[in-house]
């Protein structure tokens, strides 16, 4: 079997630590080539609240998470990303793309973008089964899916099963937390679609495709259709990491 390659898109700032380098760690440790890709090639960092000082000991990253991120941070795949505004950018070479969550607002650069839109919208139908080639996503990154639309207007997961942010678990964070931290758990302001609903919108029939738990131990959804896996949250990241990975060198190996 080839090296896999794996490619994850970042905004400039503001991913989630764990969501991020729980699976980077994890690809790496599986033998996957990493690369990862800014708007401009800019070197990205993760939101500071959930790594450090008093917002990190009730509410961020674990120590083992923190320790993830930094080490991830010092290697040459993270100093150096890719442009993906450059024209020759694609992602057609890459057996995973990894969409990261994170709720400060500067994620929304990634979800937002078009151009992330147009590579996606090309991409993500190349994962129907059988395939080389697989998405997975957690928390705000599967807006990024469900935000990008294919050629028939409607998001490019509007057929599939998934998971993302629960809406109890956001409201729960933002309400916990918005006297001292104001609107800091709402991506799009105070008032705005949690990320539940924001998926669920895109969805053919919500009530059966629209997976959740609202328990905290660990939970994972995979598409039948597509090589598709989502995530919830941080203490998902461990367990998305290692079902993306087998169903990565699943998705690989000969028939």
């Amino acid at each position: 079997m080839a090296t896999p390659r794996v490619l994850i898109p970042m905004s400039n700032y503001g991913h989630d630590p764990t969501e991020t380098a729980v699976p980077y760690t994890a690809f790496k440790r599986a033998g996957f080539e990493v690369v990862f890709a800014t708007e401009n090639g800019k070197t990205p960092a993760c939101d500071k609240k959930m790594l450090e000082g008093i917002t990190q000991k009730l509410l961020g990253a674990t120590k083992s998470a923190v320790e993830a991120y930094n080490e991830m941070a010092k290697t040459q795949e993270f100093q150096a990303p890719l442009s993906w505004t450059l024209p020759g950018f694609s992602m057609d070479s890459y057996n995973l793309v990894f969409l990261p969550g994170g709720h400060e607002k500067s994620v929304r650069q990634l979800i937002d973008s078009d151009i992330i839109h147009k590579h996606l919208a090309a991409y993500f139908p190349t994962t129907q089964k059988p395939s080389p080639k697989t998405v997975a996503a957690v928390c705000h990154g599967v807006m990024v899916l469900s935000e990008t639309n294919g050629e028939d207007g409607k998001s490019v997961i509007h057929e599939c099963v998934t998971t993302a942010l629960p809406t109890r678990f956001e409201q729960a964070a933002f309400w916990g937390t918005r006297a001292f931290l104001g609107d800091y758990y709402k991506t799009y302001g105070a008032g705005s679609d949690n990320v539940e609903e924001s998926v669920r919108k895109r969805l053919d029939n919500p009530e059966k495709q629209f997976k959740s738990s609202l328990r905290l131990n660990p939970f994972v959804v995979q598409d039948e259709k597509y090589n598709y896996i989502s995530a919830r949250f941080p203490a998902d990241a461990q367990l998305l990491a290692e079902q993306t990975i087998a169903l990565v060198q699943g998705s690989m190996s000969p028939s």
